[in-house]
This record gives C-alpha cells, structure tokens and sequence, in this order.
C-alpha cells in the first residue's frame, strides 16, 4: 500500500487497492476527555476511523470547568490545579509548551488539550452533543465482534442506533457521588452539598462549615473554605500523609519521585524514608493526621497548604462522626460542635458505567473486573476496552495514551488477548495484591503504580525502553531514563509508534521544568548550585548501592 494509498483509507471507510474492496474499521470513542483524545489520536495512528461520541460541546471530559451542576458529569472546581507535573502528565509525543507552569491550574490543562487536538487535527472526528444512552453487543457478535449503540442527539432528543467495530469508552469511573447514610443527617438544617456540585467558595463567606472525607477534593475544599469561611472543620476517620507538590530545591515532587531506580527499592523501605521526609516537613501527630498505615497504602493525598492552614486555626481537623444534630454534629471521641451552616461530602464517588449493558460489565462495591484495567475477561471478542479506569500514582493521562496505543493494535488485528483463563486469573492476582496492600476502602480498588503499570502495557505494545541497548548505543540518554525521571517520552524510543523527537524532549524536559520559574535574573550563587550538585549525585550514589545491596543479600 502506498502512502497516499493509506491515507485515503483512513479518511474514507471503503477504498479499492488491488482489485480488492478493504473496509476500514469504524471505532467508537465515548467521551472527548484525558482518555478520548489520545484514543482518536492512536485510532487514526492505526489506520482505523474514529467516531468520537462527546454529548457535552466541549472537549476536556472533568477538567472542562463549568458553573452548571451536570448529573453524572464530574467537573473540577474553579480552582483547582492538577497534582501532577507538566512533565509527568505530558502525552508523550507533544511536550506541553515551556510557558506553561509546572503544576497547572485548570485552565492550562485546558489549553494543553486543545493543543494536543488541534496539532494532530483530532477536533473534526467529535462528535458533540452526541450521549451513549446504551451499548450493547451487535445481534451478530459471537461472528463478528460488532457492538450496537443507541445514541441520542442532546438537542433534539432524538435516538439513533449505530453499529461499531469496536468501542474505547473513555468516560471516566467517576459515575455518580458517594453519599453515605450518616445517623441524624436527614434532620440537620443546614446545607448539605457534595464536592461534585461544588464549584466555588462564595457562598460559604463568615459560614461554619464541616467538611467530610479527607481525600484531595476534601483538603482542597477545606483549604480554600479556611480562607474566607469563620471556621472550618475536617472531619477524617483514618488520617492521612500528606504529600507536597514542591520537593528539594523547589523541584515538582514527582519528577524527583518518578525514577526507575528507585522501583529497585522494597515497598517497606521506601514507606520508611518517604514517611521521614514528610514528618521533617510538619510532624503528622502533632497536626492529628498521622494514620496507622504507610504512605503507599493509601492513595496519594497531596496539598501545599493544609499545615498551614490548621497551624492558623482556619482548619481544625476532626474525627470521624458518631451523628448529627439538628443544627451541629456530634463526633466519635464526644466532643461537639454546634451551629453549623453547611456540610460538603467529600466522600468520593461510586464506580460505574450505567450506559453499559450489565451482560458486558457490572460494577459491584466500586470492583469492576478488567484484565489490565481495561478488557472484560469473558467477552468471544476483546472489541471492547475502557480506558482510564484506573487510579494511579502519577499522572492518569501518559497512563490512558499507553493504553490506547494497546487496544487500537488489538482492533486492528496486529495483537491478541491471552486466553480468557489467563486473564481471570491476572485480575484475581491484582485484586489479591490490593488488598493485602491497600487500607480497605471503596476508592482502593483500582489502584497502580505509574512506572509497573505504564511498563506492563508498554511490554504488550511493543515499546517499553530498552536501557540495555541504549548503554551501548546512546549511554547519556539510557542514563537519563534509568535515573531520572520517567516522563511519557520514554515510551516513543523503541517500537510501534516511536517518534523521532523523544530522545530531545527527554534531554530537554529539564529546561521546560526551569523555564516558567526564570522570570527574574538572580545574583550568581556558586555555592547553592554546588549543593544542589552533591545532592543529586549523593541521592543517586545512595540509591545505587542500596539497589546493588539488596539484589545480593
């Protein structure tokens, strides 16, 4: 097939090479967000014809902020900023631009977005106002692994079935608020909102305020009610470890974090020295956080001014409660609070996808099983994936693109799925691991590294950096990759998909990190560079010989 060739048959469904008619496979994208783009994107890099089904007007899934409460649609407040790094959450073949902030505000993710769509020219196979009302397997599945959807047009109303060759559903886990019963709730007279239906701060001026769940909707909630509510209350049943965004020397602390060498180190030893970072930073007992499991047993909290804001009285953190009065709330240890205006719920959300057929996949107690996270393990066909269900350490987004790039080459035919005993018994594993890993919660049930996770899939596609080679070949960048940060680019080295400019981006990525903080030129300081110098070359020493010492004991 010629270039031009390919090309007319990614853009037309039926082209004519040879004297023989080829169909295209038409592969339904549901939802324009973090997962969907990347899925358009790794369609049309495989030669297959995306139709994208967004029954918003808008790309951006959650991180498109709007006043409007929309039921079953997440949304992030007005003012939050992503936990993860600009080189950490990249999409790994186009580098979020150097202007952009480290730690972006929403709008910037925005922004990198619409850049992603508009450089791979993704916008034109959306289809907006367009919801997924039902999937369902094709009456002719068990032959052809086809999959009917009914689609209804947000406008008018109006339904229409549609036949794909596969499905990528790309709509997020979070499918509607967790809202537990709470004794003596139903009688409390104030306000009770969730997060999901938060957007601002304003109406909560002067007002007492408890808020309910100490996951990062809820300290974010909490810190910024703390500056302008007269008194706000956190209510935790378990604590937690609180991680910062800024780490030694001001770096993003997931780019000191995220580093292949230190998955050399035991789960045990890296809970003991991250702990002893974090009580250097405020002592977690003194502050009433401190929970009785480690810090990688639970998923990652993190939050810049939580100390600070209960060093200064804003945030008083509380435990978990025993009921509610009519106008406060009583808690477990007995100690009250009276005259309450509101309540916020922070108190997560419960997994699902209801527009799926419950014969193709049911969610139970927040569990869903997936092989990989990702494929229903008994289906005759692997037609069907969904992508980002998942909560990891590290950024969703490098994460979601990895695994598009694995179910596109499977639609078209290039891989295979595992028997499905093999994949049941994968999931069994995971789940067992989970558990004897994880505090038990509903929200700890789909949990993964980001460097495991992200070589797991990289290994089915065919791309996962080879280090080995890269020392004979090119011993500057296998030195970059193995010790310092694993940003996405280091899956487009090797394999399917491998793109020209990684080997720059990763040689470059500190300059993008540097570049947003140089807004003032500094007197020359020799002596805090120097130290800077020790300290990375000590650290990675450190490491080294621990990684050595521990493979041979």
């Amino acid at each position: 097939m010629t270039s031009k060739s390919y090309y007319l048959s990614v853009l037309d469904p039926t082209v004519q090479l040879a004297g023989l008619k080829m169909t295209t496979k038409k592969i339904a994208v549901i939802g324009a967000g973090a997962c969907g783009l990347p899925a358009i994107k790794c369609c049309l890099d495989e030669g297959l014809q995306p139709v994208c089904l967004e029954r918003t007007y808008s790309i951006g899934g959650l991180w498109n902020y709007t006043e409007e409460v929309r039921p079953g649609q997440a949304c992030v407040m007005k003012s939050t900023i992503i936990n993860t790094s600009k080189e950490i959450m990249a999409f790994s073949d186009l580098p979020i631009p150097k202007e952009f902030p480290n730690y972006m505000h929403n709008q910037y993710v925005m922004k990198y977005f619409h850049f992603y769509a508009d450089h791979f020219e993704l916008k034109k196979y959306i289809q907006f106002g367009k919801e997924v009302e039902h999937l369902v397997k094709a009456d002719d599945f068990e032959k052809s692994g086809k999959w009917k959807l009914i689609i209804k047009d947000v406008t008018s109303g109006k339904a229409s079935e549609q036949i794909f060759d596969g499905v990528m559903v790309c709509t997020g886990h979070h499918a509607e608020p967790n809202l537990p019963s709470l004794p003596g709730l139903d009688v409390f007279q104030g306000k009770v909102v969730h997060t999901h239906d938060f957007k601002d701060s304003y109406e909560f001026v002067d007002k007492h305020v408890l808020v309910i769940g100490l996951g990062n909707s809820g300290g974010d909630v909490a810190v910024e009610l703390g500056h302008i509510a007269s008194q706000v209350w956190l209510s935790t049943r378990r604590g937690t470890w609180v991680l910062n965004r800024v780490s030694e020397y001001g770096l993003p602390a997931d780019i000191v974090a995220i580093r292949r060498i230190f998955e050399l180190l035991p789960l045990s030893l890296k809970n003991t020295m991250t702990q002893s970072k974090l009580q250097q930073r405020f002592d977690h007992d003194r502050y009433g956080l401190r929970p009785k499991h480690g810090i990688f047993h639970q998923h990652p909290f993190v939050n810049d001014e939580l100390p600070n804001r209960i060093l200064s009285g804003g945030v008083i953190i509380k435990p978990d409660i025993k009921e509610f009065t009519k106008t406060g709330v009583i808690f477990e240890d007995g100690t009250r609070e009276d005259n309450l205006d509101a309540v916020v719920m922070a108190t997560g959300y419960i997994f699902g996808f209801p527009f799926i057929d419950e014969s193709v996949l049911n969610v139970e107690h927040n569990e869903v099983n997936l092989y990989k996270y990702m494929f229903p393990p008994d289906l005759s066909h692997g037609t069907m994936a969904v992508i980002g269900c998942f909560q990891p350490w590290g950024a969703i987004m490098p994460m979601a693109e990895l695994q598009c790039r694995w179910v596109t080459r499977l639609l078209k035919g290039i891989c295979k799925l595992p028997a499905q005993s093999k994949m049941r018994q994968d999931i069994k594993d995971k789940q067992t691991a989970m558990r004897q890993r994880y505090v038990t919660s509903h929200r700890h049930t789909i949990q993964v590294d980001a460097i495991p996770y992200m070589d797991e899939i990289a290994s089915q596609v065919g791309c996962l950096p080879q280090i080995g080679k890269l020392l004979c070949s090119d011993t500057k960048l296998a030195l970059k990759v193995f010790f310092g940060p694993c940003t996405p680019y280091q899956y487009r080295l090797h394999g399917p998909g491998a793109w020209s400019g990684a080997r720059q981006a990763i040689l470059t990525q500190w300059d993008r990190i540097e570049y947003p903080l140089r807004t003032r030129k500094c007197p020359p300081n020799p002596k805090q560079w120097n130290a800077f110098r020790f300290f990375v070359i000590a650290s990675v020493l450190f490491f080294l010989f621990l990684a050595i010492l521990i493979k041979f004991l």
